[in-house]
């Protein structure tokens, strides 16, 4: 026995690694190691022989484990100083900073409008995005002969053979708020409805998903003259130009009655579009006094309010404030894309306190 023990505390003084220890530990107190062997051994011996030589094993046995335990943590000691040797950390240094997300631009620039529009005085209202028949448009006056109710201009839903209910569309606009909202709070009432819309078009100026934002404003004494006020006022502050100008031009839209485009002021500069400047103008939104027909089904008595309306692509805003040449860019691009057209969502006007951020 005293060479057994001689001979594995030897070797397990001299283990370097984890795996040779364990090889040692099978070799000595496994079920086929040597003491393991021995100790099987007793049954052969007698009981006065068995009572010498069993405490003797057992006690060879304890020692080898608690040899081995006592090398297995010094292993683990001499493996964690190395780390801790090679892979030192220096805590005075500042840490790694992690890249920041950002705001879509077109979240951005919808946060900027309505921010603008709140100072006027409008408040925001939201509609679903799937529609019925009759708030997308018959009670914005829009006749069932009209093209914006074929198919190829606007998605309708599937349906069921059997299904007797309204036809139901993605909204082609969100004037549909505008009749949610009078029939809600009734007039007067000044609000600005943004959101997506859907249309059946993909071009490098429409995408089958777009954003726009409508307001309305109703009272006993609004007029068009009100309505120029508050579109100039919003120019001026969405472009940072003072004086913008607008130019009204003769239209029709089924909703409004007298109609309008609302052209502002521009020019072109060694290819470069500039907003309120030179003799050029660009159409940038569609507008008018509310039909009396749109008025009455919102529930609201023509007889005794008008208002005016107004619509426009805040997708398009964001190109002409930004100099963005191709719409599809905002669905398809990354921040480098964002940084080049200088969008920073930390110091952009907001509904919820001041700025972004």
């Amino acid at each position: 026995m005293d060479d057994l023990r001689d001979k594995y505390l030897t070797a397990i003084s001299a283990a370097s690694d984890e795996a040779g220890l364990e090889e040692l530990r099978l070799q000595a107190v496994g079920k086929k190691g040597e003491v393991s062997l021995k100790m099987r051994e007793l049954g052969k011996m007698t009981p006065d022989e068995r009572q010498v030589a069993g405490p003797k094993l057992n006690a060879l046995k304890d020692e080898i484990n608690s040899a081995l335990a006592a090398k297995k943590d010094a292993l683990a000691d001499a493996a964690l100083d190395a780390r801790l040797a090679e892979e030192w950390l220096d805590v005075t240094l500042p840490g790694r900073t992690r890249g920041k997300g950002t705001v879509h631009p077109i979240s951005q620039v919808t946060e900027e409008i309505s921010a603008i529009f709140a100072d006027l005085g409008f408040s925001v209202a939201e509609g679903p995005q799937i529609e019925n028949d009759w708030y997308n448009f018959d009670a914005l006056n829009i006749p069932p002969h009209h093209p914006a109710r074929q198919e190829f201009d606007t998605f309708y839903m599937h349906r069921d053979e059997d299904d007797e209910r309204a036809p139901h569309v993605l909204r082609t606009h969100t004037s549909p708020v505008q009749i949610r909202a009078m029939e809600k709070t009734g007039a007067p009432i000044r609000v600005i409805a943004p959101g997506r819309v859907y249309r059946s078009d993909y071009d490098q100026t429409h995408t089958p998903m777009f954003h726009q934002i409508e307001g309305m404003a109703i009272g006993k004494d609004i007029s068009m003259a009100n309505l120029k006020w508050v579109l100039e006022e919003f120019f001026a502050a969405f472009f940072g130009i003072e004086g913008i100008k607008t130019r009204f031009r003769a239209s029709h839209f089924p909703f409004t009655e007298p109609s309008a485009e609302v052209d502002i002021q521009c020019s072109w500069v060694d290819g470069q579009l500039r907003i309120g400047e030179g003799d050029g103008w660009m159409e940038v939104l569609g507008s008018g006094m509310m039909h009396p027909k749109v008025l009455k089904a919102g529930g609201v008595d023509p007889e005794e309010y008008q208002g005016f309306a107004f619509g426009m692509g805040i997708d398009r805003l964001a190109m002409l404030k930004y100099g963005i040449p191709d719409l599809r860019a905002f669905f398809d691009s990354d921040l480098r894309w964002l940084r080049h057209y200088g969008f920073n969502p930390m110091v952009q006007p907001n509904l919820h306190g001041g700025v972004s951020g």
